[in-house]
């Protein structure tokens, strides 16, 4: 029996819209019944992550738990969840539903253990909230790979180029973007993660060259997987 997937979501919109149009886009489906059954509980009003973990905000637990529990109210089977900072609140959250919820950073160590069996190192594009709380480094660990970050300069950079997403620009100067995939190359990093959502969205916005993995593509396969349905073979 196929099962329904239920995404927390509204951080940001955007990442959500672009997590179920790869889930739409990634089913092998002819017609509209093919489709996995979704549900979206796209809350933009979830106190900012980085507020929390910086400058004292409100915490965005108990909106997470929340959005969680409406989900599996209304029938998900299973829950997944297109931030990756938020993935700090990933065992308070699991606590208080009794439905699987399939972890985007442990599926994405799999993944690249499955693709690269020998990588070592890899190059972590993400929020300083996704920086500090060591979420990659966690799971990431017990894979033996280890996580390469940018210096705080870099981090800046990263955070500008996601800023850049949330405000919907259309255009923007990757210099310094460049400078510091180079920089992290120089250490020996075998292919990037682009653990932040907004950043596969700016990879392709802004044509941005470079040999990465996006955790929101593994987490869609996943979900597809997850809810009975076949993965469309992508061309390369």
């Amino acid at each position: 029996m196929d099962k329904t997937i239920g995404i927390i979501g509204g951080m940001g919109p955007l990442a959500t819209v672009d997590m179920f149009n790869k889930i739409v886009t990634l089913t092998e489906a002819n017609i509209d019944q093919d489709h996995i059954h979704i549900i979206i509980d796209n809350n933009p009003g979830t106190p900012d992550r980085l507020n929390f973990l910086f400058r004292d905000g409100e915490s965005p637990e108990k909106a997470l738990v929340q959005s969680a529990i409406k989900l599996q109210s209304m029938g998900a089977d299973a829950l997944i969840m297109p931030c990756n900072t938020a993935h700090y609140f990933y065992d308070a959250i699991k606590k208080y539903v009794s439905i699987d919820f399939i972890n985007m950073v442990d599926e994405t160590a799999k993944e690249i253990k499955k693709a690269l069996p020998f990588c070592k190192r890899v190059g972590l594009l993400a929020t300083k909230g996704t920086y500090s709380t060591g979420v990659y480094d966690k799971i990431f660990t017990p894979y033996e790979i280890e996580v390469i970050k940018p210096d705080i300069e870099g981090q800046g950079y990263i955070a500008e180029l996601i800023a850049a997403v949330k405000k919907g620009q259309k255009t923007f100067n990757l210099t310094n973007i460049y400078r510091v995939l180079e920089d992290m190359k120089k250490e020996k990093v075998e292919i990037f993660v682009l653990g932040c959502t907004e950043l596969p969205i700016a990879f392709q916005k802004f044509d941005i060259k470079e040999k990465y993995i996006d955790p929101t593509t593994v987490l869609a396969c996943s979900a597809i997987r997850y809810a009975g349905k076949t993965v469309r073979i992508q061309n390369s």
